[in-house]
């Protein structure tokens, strides 16, 4: 009997859509500036790593 997880297959796809959405501001180096603060690109490096993670996870568990 196979389980089906449309919820957490959804979650898994924005999560890569995120990581996808960093990984375009690593190679673009957009800048991202939120009132007088600008947002540097280390931040993307944190996101992109923390977003593929939850990403791969939630593929994982999907297909339990």
């Amino acid at each position: 009997m196979t389980n089906s997880r449309p919820f957490t297959l959804f979650a898994a796809a924005i999560f890569l859509v995120m990581a996808l959405v960093h990984a375009y501001r690593l190679v673009t180096h957009f800048q991202i500036i939120i009132g007088s603060h600008p947002i540097p690109l280390n931040a993307s490096w944190v996101g992109l790593a923390i977003a593929l993670v939850l990403a791969w996870m939630l593929f994982k568990e999907s297909r339990r």
